[in-house]
């Protein structure tokens, strides 16, 4: 009676363990960062610049193109001559910009425009493909088309961060661990 008791005991301690994983793993969410260096080769601003982004992966299939944008979770820090722009600074982020694109879930970069500053992107004119390019942006244009490129961005470092519904499930079953190793 008392070993199959026991063995009662366990069996509902893992499937319990197993449900709080599983319940974890449909979303599979993580917040991916990234970190950019513009390193500016001419113009009136040469030097290198600082900043990083993150977003949520969750809506990304990694097949074909797909960007993210604000609505996913896409938020921005970079400094660029002594100011730390965010994804609000974007000249378009009423309308869903700016955007991180992908093609086949590799990383293409960022679209980001900041008026009378600057503009990253791959080519001028073309605001849903994100790129390694660094422009200045003109004082009298606003229409994502004029700049001068003046450098480049590397992006480094995507990190994910689990949602912490999948650190409870781990935790949770861990601890069933223990106490069954305990019985």
């Amino acid at each position: 009676m008392k070993k199959s008791y026991k063995l009662a005991v366990a069996a509902a301690a893992v499937a319990i363990g197993f449900t709080k994983v599983s319940a974890a793993t449909p979303a599979q969410a993580s917040v991916i960062n990234y970190n950019l260096t513009v390193d500016v080769t001419s113009g009136a601003n040469v030097g290198e610049y600082h900043g990083s982004f993150s977003y949520d992966d969750s809506t990304l299939r990694r097949e074909g193109s797909e960007k993210v944008g604000i609505s996913q979770g896409l938020s921005i820090l970079f400094n660029y001559l002594g100011t730390t722009y965010t994804e609000n600074n974007d000249t378009g982020s009423q309308v869903g910009f700016p955007i991180v694109s992908f093609d086949n879930g590799k990383l293409l970069g960022l679209n980001y425009l900041v008026h009378n500053q600057f503009y990253i992107a791959d080519h001028l004119g073309s605001p849903y493909t994100g790129g390694s390019k660094f422009y200045q942006y003109p004082n009298s244009s606003d229409d994502g088309q004029s700049g001068t490129q003046v450098g480049t961005v590397m992006y480094s470092g995507s990190t994910s961060v689990p949602e912490p519904s999948t650190i409870v499930g781990a935790v949770a079953a861990a601890g069933i661990g223990l106490l069954m190793k305990r019985w």
